[in-house]
């Protein structure tokens, strides 16, 4: 997000309102210079009033939000506008969780 936001005009968090991590992205893109971060949790729920004089748009999702969420908003903005997409990978992190060992067994 640090890494797009600088460079958008609008940034659309795809997710859930009462989401931490969703609400953490809005708040990280407007601090890291989006002009504007709006979160949105599906396309129904969109203003396209927002997108009046925007020609950069940068689209992120919370952790739970279906993929499905986010090609919807982007095949929507596909039939409104003319759109260059560019798809950055800026960190891909692969995280392990162990299991906790059962209770009386030593760790």
């Amino acid at each position: 997000m640090k890494a797009i936001a600088p460079e958008s005009d609008l940034v659309i968090v795809i997710g859930s309102p009462n989401s931490s991590n969703s609400q953490r992205l809005r708040e990280v893109a407007e601090r890291s210079g989006a002009k504007r971060a709006l979160l949105v949790p599906k396309l129904a729920a969109l203003d396209w009033s927002v997108l009046e004089g925007v020609r950069t748009v940068g689209i992120t999702a919370g952790a739970s939000a279906p993929e499905t969420l986010v090609q919807e908003i982007v095949d929507a903005l596909s039939t409104r506008y003319k759109l260059e997409i560019e798809e950055r990978i800026v960190k891909k992190e692969n995280v392990a969780f162990r299991l906790p060992s059962p209770l009386g067994e030593p760790a």
